[in-house]
């Protein structure tokens, strides 16, 4: 056996004993003549000390190791003296008389060190394209555990509440789910194509359909999307779940103590609310600006488009006459901000959509370039709608609704970063529900689309669809939000036919374009399908969150780069041509 023990367990429990350790050399210090060595395992380190008067066969091996090489040491665990204690490892009261040591494997000299307090000198890409050394980092290392102690913590808990853990397929078809698929030509099917699925959405449907009441996985989820700090790019991993005869409360009650449950258990934040508050789409909007609002600060947008609809800045009028709004945003302490720091986030709210964004500061005198188009009596009910006082500053946003709602709902996010509110120690959940089933495009001007997720259940079902206007009509939809993120989205799901069909023929859908794409889930409706409903957290995400990481890609053994590159295995390749041929496929220039 190549060793005994690991490098972080040992303690002054372990004096006198004769123990084998195997590891990475993490440091080496020569102090005159004796070299002591810290030997690494993912389990922490051990000082181990080479004394040439009392072994020099072990010392002159020693004597050639260099950081990152690959060692064993058998030798007797002893006291450190007093003035070498350090309490700041776990193995800092002992340490390793060598007595016998062997050079297991050599390394070149790494292209960047393992030590924390040195990373931030490491370029990413240089870390990425030497994963396999990067991960040696014991802090890379916690992740991995944290991210595998959550996993068995969430299949824990769904087992106790009688769920059945299913693997869906991973090769599958097209789907309109929000996303760009990964498409994978088929070799034996010239001319047609797999799909990587976006989500198990289908399958665990039709497994609601086949009696399997309580359903969930650990589900690998594929899109091609551009990446961000809280988006990895192509693939990521959800906690997938169904119900069947269940409505919208019966998924809360089963979703919110797992997440009080991880957030108590894996972060050192407090759940400032149980049960979680809910707010629907529009008053997350209307007050917040976004739809997964921060709530760990209030701040909240106001509506004063009644106010000056009558004053004399065009900006407000022209917005008004159009059939746009007119909100006012109250920063609290904001009346600090420089100038310079005002035309930064108005940069902010320009890059949501606005032209511009109107300022007052409130100090002894009223600070504007717009104060002398609004009358006394405007300036008083504005300030008594959104409650400033001395020291704060409002924002004001005129455009169309949904421009002014996301515009200022960045700017009360960016100053909420500014004024320091986001506290990491706080952890605000909440559901943001009722969401639009329907929206324009995004894509194709003028076109009605599927605002959220395609096999929703409207709320008023058929009915609903065939007497209002699309725009107006809500689904049950709802998103799990945690200080600013959204980890979940869910929904009571479509299982009749008929209103299938005619959710997507708003959409744009023929029948025949619903039965080529969506055949098999009409056919499994018409077999006695329960009502069912069910969400998805991102696990990843959840993690990032939850411990106030820098970047999700840190969270996955093997990430791709910022620009969606894997850099350590130089993906994506050009394939050989023999490849193409077998797959029918012609590149094109």
């Amino acid at each position: 056996m190549l060793r005994t023990n690991t490098c972080g367990e040992l303690t002054k429990k372990n004096l006198n004993q004769t123990v084998t350790l195997c590891g990475w050399v993490h440091r080496r210090r020569d102090h005159g003549g004796i070299i002591f060595i810290d030997l690494r395992d993912r389990y922490g380190l051990t000082q181990i000390t080479f004394d040439p008067n009392k072994n020099k066969e072990a010392y002159a091996i020693a004597n050639a190791w260099r950081s990152e090489w690959v060692a064993s040491v058998t030798g007797e665990v002893v006291p450190r003296p007093k003035e070498m204690v350090n309490e700041k490892m776990p193995t800092g009261e002992i340490e390793i008389a060598a007595g016998k040591a062997e050079t297991l494997s050599e390394s070149k000299t790494p292209p960047f060190q393992i030590d924390e307090e040195k990373q931030s000198e490491a370029n990413e890409q240089l870390r990425l394209q030497y994963r396999f050394i990067d991960l040696r980092r014991p802090k890379l290392q916690e992740m991995l555990r944290i991210r595998d102690e959550v996993i068995c913590h969430m299949r824990d808990y769904f087992h106790k509440e009688n769920f059945i853990e299913v693997q869906t397929p991973i090769l599958a078809n097209s789907s309109p789910e929000g996303a760009r698929d990964w498409l994978v030509p088929s070799r034996l099917y010239p001319g047609k194509f797999y799909a990587l699925p976006q989500a198990p959405q289908q399958f665990k449907q039709l497994l609601m359909v086949a009696g399997l009441d309580r359903y969930f996985q650990i589900a690998p989820c594929f899109r091609d999307e551009d990446p961000r700090m809280d988006r990895h790019y192509g693939e990521f991993y959800q906690l997938d779940m169904e119900m069947s005869f269940v409505t919208q409360e019966d998924i809360f009650k089963i979703m919110e103590p797992l997440m009080v449950e991880l957030t108590h258990k894996f972060s050192s934040k407090k759940v400032l609310w149980q049960p979680f508050p809910r707010i629907s789409w529009r008053e997350a909007m209307e007050k917040y600006g976004s739809d997964k609002p921060d709530l760990r600060f209030e701040m909240e947008m106001k509506p004063v488009t009644d106010i000056v609809k009558n004053c004399g800045f065009s900006v407000f009028t022209d917005a008004i006459k159009t059939g746009g709004a007119v909100h006012a945003l109250n920063v609290s302490g904001g009346a600090k901000f420089s100038r310079k720091e005002i035309d930064e986030i108005t940069e902010v709210a320009k890059a949501k959509g606005a032209k511009g964004l109107a300022y007052i500061i409130i100090e002894d005198e009223l600070k504007s370039p717009i104060l002398k188009f609004l009358k006394s009596e405007e300036l008083d009910a504005i300030i008594k709608e959104v409650k400033a006082k001395k020291g704060d500053i409002i924002f004001f946003g005129a455009d169309k609704w949904r421009t002014v709602c996301e515009s200022l709902g960045a700017v009360r996010n960016e100053c909420g970063q500014r004024l320091g509110l986001k506290d990491p120690n706080k952890a605000a959940w909440l559901w943001v529900t009722d969401f639009p089933m329907y929206d324009y495009s995004e894509i194709e001007e003028g076109r009605i689309d599927f605002g959220h997720n395609p096999f929703s259940m409207p709320q008023g079902g058929l009915e609903a669809l065939l007497t209002k206007n699309p725009l107006e009509i809500l689904a049950y939809q709802y998103d799990f939000v945690l200080n600013g993120f959204e980890i979940t989205s869910g929904a009571i799901r479509n299982h009749d036919p008929k209103i299938m069909y005619k959710a997507f023929a708003i959409a744009g859908y023929t029948k025949e374009q619903v039965d080529a794409k969506f055949g098999h889930m009409i056919r499994a409706f018409e077999y006695g399908a329960p009502p069912h409903g069910g969400n998805a957290p991102g696990i990843d995400r959840l993690l990032m969150v939850l411990n106030e990481w820098n970047s999700i890609r840190d969270i996955y053994a093997f990430p791709k780069d910022s620009s969606g590159r894997d850099v350590m295995l130089g993906a994506p390749s050009e394939v050989e041509e023999k490849q193409l041929k077998e797959l029918h496929i012609k590149i094109s220039n």
